[in-house]
């Protein structure tokens, strides 16, 4: 019998992990490559590229609205400007690199309303359509949000002032979008779930993400029917699949955005804590997700883990052997077996991966949840507090380069994980 000092080995873990899901007929997955909703692959018109990280706005509303309409399709990935270099096959089908593209039948489309537009002409709308009188101004009001967003989080060096100017105008802006979801009869911008919805969704979610994380302001808390909203939407197996935590959000958008700037409060010190180290949920009630655990979630973690083992290995910075056995030692806490002592000074590795667990890129958000927790405690065990950190970059995320995980297949572009 192992002994509790004793980290399960990698044979004894696999056997513990679940089997691979249907990726192809199953439910959404950033996984995915193809995705064919009970259909033959010779129905299938359209492929999206979009980035490697599932972590680009417009590629989740593209992907966000295929997965609803359940339209067959493939998917390529790319890498996004600010986290590598740009694949060479893409520029010659995309010269300018923009993502998301989008090939349907020999056409080649960029600019994701441009996107939603040509779909809606090949498949009909969903619901309303984009140029429906209704939606309208509902993506002017997105648009209106958007801008008072960016100007409060990314804003640098802002006086206690222009903090409250910039808090209480994009609190405003945020009443209007919470006065528009009141005025219908559900949860949703109209009568039913539309393409207003789909144009709201990346930019809410990583609002309610970066002012948590950087200004200590909850947006769920604040709008009860913005709740009710991501409440419905985390009842559609479309949006979970491309759902992201706040974790990820406050650290892939510094790239993207220019810099996302913190106001320095006792409020937002505790939520930014709370986002890196947990625990998890961050606060109650929960302002990540209203869906409650399912069951199986640090299984889910582990096979996923198990998948990229070697990959997860050879880019982490501590000795393989090291960092080996203290990746086992957290996985055996994580299926629920006693905590084993890592080795020490195996910290600064296992803190290296848990700070980039990716949602949805790698697992799902309670999956990452489970793990990160997990990883946290060996990192405790291991006294990892006293060893130096290596902060995440906020010019660039090319310590997330995908070239390591990409399967290489014949006459085909790397497929990343």
């Amino acid at each position: 019998m192992t002994e509790a000092t004793d980290p399960l080995g990698w044979e004894q873990l696999t056997a513990l992990a679940p089997a691979e899901p249907d990726r192809v007929n199953g439910p959404g997955s950033a996984q995915a490559l193809l995705r064919l909703f009970g259909a033959s692959e010779a129905e299938v018109r359209v492929t999206l590229f979009r980035d490697h990280h599932a972590w680009c706005p417009y590629c989740q509303k593209v992907w966000l609205w295929l997965e609803e309409k359940r339209i067959p399709y493939r998917i390529r990935k790319v890498t996004m400007f600010c986290y590598g270099e740009k694949e060479r096959w893409f520029r010659q089908l995309v010269p300018s690199g923009m993502l998301p593209a989008l090939q349907l039948d020999d056409r080649v489309i960029t600019e994701s309303d441009d996107i939603l537009l040509a779909l809606e002409r090949a498949f009909g709308p969903l619901a309303r359509g984009m140029t429906d009188p209704a939606v309208l101004p509902l993506r002017q009001l997105e648009r209106v949000l958007f801008r008072a967003w960016c100007q409060w989080l990314c804003s640098p060096g802002l006086s206690p002032a222009q903090e409250e100017r910039a808090a209480v105008q994009f609190d405003r802006v945020a009443a209007t979008v919470d006065e528009a979801l009141r005025s219908t009869p559900g949860p949703y911008l109209l009568e039913t779930f539309s393409s207003a919805d789909v144009v709201i969704t990346p930019y809410i979610e990583r609002m309610s993400a970066s002012l948590f994380y950087y200004k200590g302001y909850d947006l769920r808390s604040r709008h009860p029917a913005i709740a009710a909203w991501f409440a419905a939407m985390e009842t559609r197996p479309s949006y979970l699949a491309t759902q992201s935590d706040f974790h990820t959000h406050a650290h892939d958008l510094p790239p993207q955005m220019g810099g996302c700037h913190a106001w320095i409060t006792p409020e937002q010190q505790a939520a930014q804590r709370r986002v890196d180290e947990g625990p998890w949920p961050v606060a109650s009630p929960d302002p990540e997700t209203s869906q409650p655990e399912p069951e199986g979630s640090a299984l889910v973690a582990l096979a996923r883990v198990l998948k990229h083992r070697q990959a997860i290995a050879a880019v982490n910075p501590d000795a393989p052997e090291r960092f080996d056995r203290a990746l086992r030692c957290a996985l055996t806490a994580l299926v629920g077996a006693p905590q084993p002592l890592p080795p020490a000074g195996s910290a600064p590795g296992l803190r290296y991966l848990r700070d980039r667990i990716s949602v949805p890129r790698d697992m799902p958000l309670h999956a990452a949840r489970r793990l990160r927790q997990a990883l946290g405690a060996a990192i405790a065990a291991a006294e990892g507090s006293k060893e130096a950190l290596s902060p995440l970059p906020r010019q660039h995320r090319r310590d997330q380069d995908p070239r390591p995980f990409q399967q290489r297949k014949p006459d085909l572009e790397p497929i990343g994980r």
